[in-house]
């Protein structure tokens, strides 16, 4: 029943995080358009009200004309929309789903048995602390060098360096699987506390100033835009981080760590230019090319580093394996979650030989090409024991002695 009702948890919390996740992409993603693609007012009034920017679209049937002003409106408006439900939803429901994923199992998911570096209590202090730790290291970096001159370029360096050291250790203390879905975490929640802990706290302040008749301060302009620029270059690796659980051949690869690394820069160089092109439109940068440049070779770059080896370099051909090497392995590992004595995943059972003779194929898959099985820690195979169900089904998948 507990497996059953985790089950339902897991469907139901990774709903509503998708969900809330296209909403807080789909808004910030709009409004680094709307902010890349404003152009000054025309109108006298608009520029002597204060506005600095304004856009004229066309969507669903109608025109739509937003402005900007910089600083503050002449006048509060009565209804004012604030964006911040979507992050603080997403954030939650993420860090629900990891606990139903990942804490509450932490001794399968979070400690691989071939090397466990920490019991299963350690490991659930160590997640929480990479999430907490990177959030206050990546903050004190905005708090000293954002303001300085050439404090973009600064902080978007030692932001760089700080998310090598932390996938360097998450590959390092965790399994891959783990380690790549808490770098996402990671990353997650400093885009959520960035919006929790200065953007609306600032733009409250503002609310604040102008209900009172006080001039406004633009320094909370500036921090929040900061803030949220860094969350949009953050976007594209996070939902790759997220999405890379589906791909064992990604996160068991024995430099995982610059795997992640490299990725998730080819993210965040491909969205540099789509941040850029708005820009580029009104005349205000060079073509960004380079950037989408950069972000596919690299990618084209780990394609063909992770391309398997062909079989002609592969060495004598090792003899079939049997089936009772494959069985004796299955037992360590596959019976626990795929047997008429537990609540067989997804219906799959190894009791006897004809239960592993009609789901062969599958297993091949899951276990050879995707790397993807034990689910959450399919480092505790060794590379002698896939090999071994490697052997086995290219030899037959024989299941007689």
């Amino acid at each position: 029943m507990e497996s059953y009702l985790l089950d339902w948890a897991n469907l139901l919390l990774r709903w509503l995080h998708v969900i809330t996740a296209i909403a807080w992409v789909g808004s910030s993603f709009y409004f680094v358009f709307l902010d890349s693609s404003l152009t000054p007012p025309v109108d006298e009034n608009l520029r002597r009200d204060g506005v600095t920017g304004e856009l004229w679209a066309v969507h669903g049937g109608g025109f739509y004309h937003p402005v900007k002003y910089n600083v503050s409106p002449p006048k509060l408006p009565d209804h004012l929309h604030w964006f911040y439900w979507e992050s603080y939803t997403t954030w939650l429901s993420g860090f629900a789903l990891l606990t139903v994923s990942y804490l509450w199992n932490a001794g399968i998911y979070l400690v691989s048995p071939s090397n466990p570096l920490m019991s299963p209590a350690m490991a659930i202090v160590a997640a929480l602390a990479f999430l907490v730790v990177f959030w206050l290291l990546y903050d004190a970096i905005c708090r000293v060098f954002g303001q300085r001159d050439n404090g973009d370029a600064i902080v978007g360096a030692l932001v760089l360096v700080l998310v090598c050291i932390a996938a360097w250790l998450a590959c390092r203390i965790f399994p891959g699987q783990a380690a790549f879905l808490l770098m996402g975490a990671m990353l997650a929640t400093s885009m959520s506390a960035n919006v929790f802990f200065w953007i609306i706290p600032g733009q409250r302040k503002v609310v604040a100033a102008l209900k009172a008749g006080q001039p406004v301060d633009p320094i909370h302009g500036k921090r929040g835009k900061q803030r949220s620029v860094h969350n949009t270059y953050l976007t594209l690796p996070v939902l790759f981080a997220m999405l890379s659980n589906h791909y064992g051949w990604l996160y068991n690869h024995g430099q995982n760590w610059l795997v992640l690394i490299l990725m998730m820069f080819a993210g965040a160089a491909i969205r540099q230019f789509f941040v850029m092109r708005h820009g580029f439109k009104l005349g205000r940068n060079a073509h960004p090319w380079p950037y989408a440049t950069v972000g596919v070779v690299v990618l084209l770059a780990v394609l063909a580093w992770l391309k398997p080896a062909p079989q002609a370099a592969i060495a004598a051909q090792a003899p079939a394996a049997g089936y009772a090497q494959v069985h004796a392995i299955m037992e360590k590992h596959c019976m626990v979650c795929h047997s008429a004595n537990t609540v067989a995943q997804k219906n799959v059972k190894f009791d006897t030989p004809e239960d592993v003779k009609s789901h062969a194929q599958q297993v091949y898959q899951q276990v050879v090409q995707l790397r993807k099985m034990p689910f959450g820690n399919p480092g505790a195979l060794s590379s002698e024991e896939v090999d071994t169900f490697k052997r086995w089904y290219e030899g037959g998948a024989p299941v007689t002695p």
